[in-house]
């Protein structure tokens, strides 16, 4: 593993047609690095770290000795063509992307540059996830470790410019701010990372006339705060009132009732029923209205034969947990959960899943909303209920929510790459 990551770090880091080192060393959890030399001349060139994610793909984060960042990704699968730049699109905690180049250094490698000064700079320093789409492929990324990386990378350039790249040691030991130089104080402020909160987003739907919204509790686990808003509408300020991390539901409130109310189905829906998923996948990277997708009910339990989950095949992607899953008149038969990890699965398979995600049961639904003294409007699947698609996404625009979330860094740590 060692040996695979100071190849990648020769070949992600290099500016130039090679590097030499590191020098030093930078390690912060899984992100290992250091100092590299331009190998045409001897001189210093930049400061780099790299770690490696689930999916193969090598991500490194350099910063040059004029004080430019870019990124670079690597992996043993891809075919790019050398200096044919194409377009991709970087988003920071579902927040608007960002459109820029990647530039292929041989047929497994990529980097891009960073435009000084930028927004997108700006949402880098504080995002706690990345996502790039380039190609028709979309890869995601934890950035839970980088406001302690990036600082360390500031670190390394301005030690190595002070004393030189013979004298390079541990750059992760960052120096305290009152101690640190005027040039280090003005770049680590301009770093990356930096800042102590995020936004993350997902969604929910009202269940009273009084105001209350369900969400799951990992969208609003360690939140600040919390607003939600219909599409198209003005967001509202939320406030939790119960959550249940054993069966990942949590209870809103807003501070005035919502015109509309999804009814939540009493009668069991049957393996092979149709179902329709409303949510806000990849809010603002594919569209910030909700999507709506189908499917049917697969199997009435999920993974390890839990029965309080739907396993279903409508499709959902981050951002749709906590959306409404739909029964074909329009009521709530679950709350959307989660989708199966493709990548776990095909490394301990062999093979890729598809159309597998989950659901929380009703039944777990109402158990929250009884013993939280919510009053919910119920309704039961009867013959001739049935609704076009279309309908039902437009009966949904009035309860359906997107719920945005304001993460502090230092109440909601999340784990490593």
């Amino acid at each position: 593993m060692w040996a695979v990551v100071a190849a990648a770090w020769l070949i992600l880091s290099a500016t130039a047609s090679s590097a030499r080192g590191p020098y030093g060393s930078i390690t912060v959890g899984n992100w290992k690095g250091g100092a590299f030399t331009d190998d045409k001349n001897g001189g210093f060139s930049h400061c780099s770290a790299t770690t490696i994610y689930q999916s193969g793909i090598y991500f490194s984060v350099s910063i040059a000795a004029n004080g430019n960042w870019w990124l670079g990704f690597a992996h043993e699968d891809w075919r790019l063509t050398p200096g044919q730049a194409f377009p991709l699109a970087l988003t920071f905690d579902a927040q608007p992307a960002f459109n820029v180049y990647g530039m292929p250094r041989d047929a497994h490698i990529v980097s891009v540059d960073l435009p000084v000064n930028s927004a997108l700079i700006s949402q880098f320093r504080k995002a706690r996830q990345m996502t790039a789409f380039a190609q028709g492929q979309l890869f995601q990324f934890n950035l839970s470790q980088t406001a302690q990386l990036l600082p360390a990378l500031v670190n390394c350039v301005a030690s190595i410019k002070k004393n030189g790249i013979a004298n390079a040691g541990e750059f992760a030991l960052v120096a305290r701010p009152a101690a640190a130089s005027p040039p280090q104080q003005a770049a680590l402020s301009a770093a990356p990372g930096s800042t102590r909160s995020a936004t993350q987003t997902g969604t929910g739907f009202v269940v009273s006339s009084s105001g209350h919204v369900v969400t799951n509790q990992h969208v609003v686990g360690g939140c600040g705060e919390i607003s939600g808003n219909l599409s198209g509408e003005a967001p509202a300020k939320l406030r939790l009132v119960s959550s249940d991390e054993t069966n990942d539901l949590a209870l809103l409130q807003a501070p005035s009732p919502f015109k509309e109310v999804a009814s939540i189905r009493q009668n069991s829906i049957q393996v092979g029923n149709g179902v329709v998923a409303i949510g806000f996948p990849y809010h603002g990277l594919l569209t910030s209205d909700f999507t709506v997708t189908t499917g049917i009910v697969s199997s009435l339990s999920g993974i390890l034969n839990d029965t309080r989950h739907l396993q279903i095949s409508a499709a959902v992607q981050p951002g749709n947990s906590g959306g409404p899953l739909l029964d074909l008149g329009g009521a709530v038969v679950g709350v959307v959960a989660a989708k199966l990890d493709a990548v776990k699965v095909a490394r301990a398979t062999g093979t890729i899943p598809e159309n597998i995600n989950f659901a929380i049961k009703t039944g777990a639904l109402r158990d929250f909303l009884d013993n939280s003294a919510v009053t919910y409007r119920a309704s039961e699947w009867r013959d001739g209920a049935k609704k076009e698609t279309a309908d039902i996404a437009r009966e949904a625009r009035g309860f359906t929510l997107l719920i945005t979330c304001t993460v502090n860094e230092q109440s909601a740590k999340k784990p490593g790459n």
